[in-house]
């Protein structure tokens, strides 16, 4: 096959969209456009291992460089793209050029969703999404200053964890009424609540910040009428996806570029997209956006496949992880609102599990600590396996025996 395909996005999705090309023996031309200056790397651990310290950036890194070479890909880095001409086939860059394809694939990801506060561009306001950002917050979280964290997600409580531990004056402000509300059980709030005030993390629930303070550099949040002294701050509210581009060439997008069951958009036969930066059918048929590596990973196999004539519906089973101290946070499945839940084990031994039952079937299990249940959970909505809350709640009976 000599086609040309270009692909938008130097991520997870890329890197995965070339390795599935070349391994289902496509030997055309790639060409991968990325406006960071770095190949594609993982994301998940910048606010965990890499903050900390104990990753090296060489170890972020998805593929060698050598891969690329190998692969006969054409990386574009540190250049934008600019423009999609869906009629001639080509897509404008920052630097004057442009290419031609003749299938476009849109991993373009997400940004992360700026507070619009007075103060907010202050010297010591942080970000956290790209190597960049984290290499100019690391050397700020110096022992005894005082860190503000601006949203109780996983990206806001995973640098809690990591400043705390790095002996910070660490308060988050979340503007809900728990942690973590859009992904986790009113349980494993808690929990989490729990064990981040036992570590000396102060917190402000139902509390939105108002503005930061300071004449060039932060010295305080203002929030619900009062002002708390802090040397820096950590907005964590959420990332927007990136469908700039594809909507000013015409694709359809509703928080996030629309496509169908086997990623192509639905607009233009000869663009796909993958990742964070889509809206697809979930395996009930609803629309959603999803913002994780699975995501981003599978989508891209199927993107491939798509590409090259060998369409394959996609409908896997979602899945999420935090690493946040000594506890492992992993998910499978959506949960809704209207779920039976169904607690296993006692979280006072930090290993106990949370499953979502919808018409007697697992529909989304949360783990803690305890990777039976979150494995044996995910085969359970995989498969659809009836099953009741009282054998799920047993603790006598092994997950392995459940299935």
């Amino acid at each position: 096959m000599s086609d040309k395909i270009v692909i938008l996005g130097a991520g997870q999705a890329a890197a995965q969209a070339v390795t599935s090309l070349r391994a289902e023996g496509f030997s055309g031309a790639i060409t991968v456009v990325g406006d960071e200056p770095f190949p594609p790397y993982q994301r998940p651990p910048l606010s965990k291992a890499y903050l900390l310290g104990k990753l090296e950036r060489d170890r972020l890194f998805l593929k060698p460089d050598q891969f690329y070479v190998e692969a006969g890909v054409d990386l574009r880095l540190g250049v934008k793209a600019t423009a999609i001409d869906r009629s001639a086939h080509c897509v404008k860059l920052s630097d004057g050029s442009s290419i031609a394809y003749d299938r476009l694939l849109l991993a373009t990801g997400t940004r992360v969703r700026r507070i619009n506060v007075p103060g907010a561009d202050l010297e010591g306001v942080h970000y956290l999404r790209s190597i960049a950002d984290v290499d100019l917050l690391r050397p700020a979280l110096a022992p005894g200053k005082r860190l503000a964290v601006i949203g109780g997600g996983y990206i806001g409580l995973e640098v809690a964890a990591v400043a705390v531990k790095l002996g910070l004056e660490v308060t988050v402000f979340e503007a809900l009424e728990r942690l973590m509300a859009r992904a986790v059980s009113p349980l494993l709030s808690e929990f989490y609540l729990a064990e981040h005030r036992a570590a000396g993390v102060g917190f402000h629930l139902k509390t939105g910040v108002d503005g930061f303070i300071g004449e060039g550099r932060l010295r305080a949040i203002r929030a619900a009428g009062a002002e708390y002294a802090a040397d820096l701050a950590l907005v964590g509210i959420g990332v927007l996806p990136n469908t700039e581009i594809a909507a000013a060439a015409g694709l359809s997008c509703d928080d996030g570029i629309v496509v169908d069951r086997y990623c192509a958009s639905v607009d233009d036969p000869a663009i796909f997209a993958a990742g964070d930066c889509t809206r697809h059918h979930g395996r009930d048929g609803v629309l959603l956006r999803l913002e994780c590596v699975q995501n981003a990973i599978d989508q891209a196999k199927h993107a491939a496949l798509a590409m090259i004539g060998r369409p394959t519906p996609y409908s896997e089973v979602p899945w999420f992880w935090s690493d946040q101290y000594d506890l492992k946070m992993q998910i499978a499945g959506l949960a809704r609102p209207g779920d039976e839940l169904v607690q296993r084990g006692d979280p006072a031994t930090r290993k106990f599990a949370v499953f979502h039952l919808r018409k007697g079937q697992v529909a989304a299990v949360e783990a803690v600590n305890a990777a039976p249940e979150y494995i044996v959970g995910r085969k359970l909505i995989t498969d659809g396996t009836p099953v009741s809350a009282e054998r799920l709640a047993d603790t006598t009976i092994p997950m392995k025996q459940i299935v």
